[in-house]
């Protein structure tokens, strides 16, 4: 399997040259830059992260046939998953949101009328969409999966829930692509038409990475957790 040549004893620097989109990961699995030529198991203990945990978030967002057994879950320190998907939560809303909505302004400023309200309604409204979407699991999922790793029955939220209610937050990303493809006016700046288009790419397959660790990481770990505390679903 490829995931093998992902090893806690090779130079983290050598996993980010060749694989530079693990960049972004680094800071929400609480890792600094600046870490030289040291492995990554030097690296992930220095800065309190489970090597384990760090391999396997990094497998799944390198590997699109990768996905975890129960087995390798249920043997990693998963201590780590809430904080990591909350500091992902925030690098969405916080940074590429944004990043997108400053370029969508722009084009907007140069569209004018109707079309360039379209734009920026329905960004606003997608917006609003996810937002919603991080406050539910942060409100309600979250704390249901730190009660149970912390031993308590927690019977107020089941896991069931979240997948019964799970939205797809990306797939109006294909949306605004389609809208940017088919309706932008020739005479539209080129740099922010990229740039947009780019970012939403990026952002849309994060969000795809997002999504697979929730569904296919996060909850058989938490059906576990319900199991072994009595909780049926």
């Amino acid at each position: 399997m490829k995931s093998r040549l992902f090893s806690s004893d090779s130079r983290l620097s050598d996993l980010i040259t060749a694989h530079p989109s693990l960049l972004t990961l680094l800071t929400r699995l609480g890792i600094s830059l600046g870490f030289g030529d040291r492995s990554i198991a030097d690296v992930c203990e220095e800065s309190g992260v489970d090597t384990s945990f760090f391999l396997l978030i990094c497998n799944v967002y390198t590997f699109n046939n990768y996905i975890p057994s129960t087995a390798t879950i249920l043997g990693t320190d998963m201590t780590g998953l809430v904080p990591y998907l909350e500091k992902s939560h925030r690098y969405y809303v916080d940074k590429r949101l944004p990043h997108i909505e400053r370029h969508l302004d722009a084009i907007a400023q140069q569209l004018g009328g109707r079309i360039g309200k379209v734009f920026i309604s329905f960004f606003q409204e997608y917006k609003q969409e996810v937002e919603t979407h991080f406050l539910h699991e942060e409100r309600e999922v979250f704390p249901h999966i730190a009660a149970l790793m912390s031993g308590k029955r927690d019977t107020s939220y089941k896991i069931g829930e979240f997948l019964h209610n799970h939205s797809d937050i990306e797939g109006k990303l294909d949306d605004l692509l389609n809208i940017v493809f088919k309706y932008l006016p020739p005479q539209v700046d080129d740099d922010n038409v990229l740039d947009v288009v780019y970012d939403i790419l990026r952002l849309s397959e994060d969000l795809k990475k997002h999504t697979f660790i929730e569904e296919k990481i996060m909850v058989p770990l938490v059906q576990h957790l319900e199991t072994k505390l009595g909780i049926k679903g």
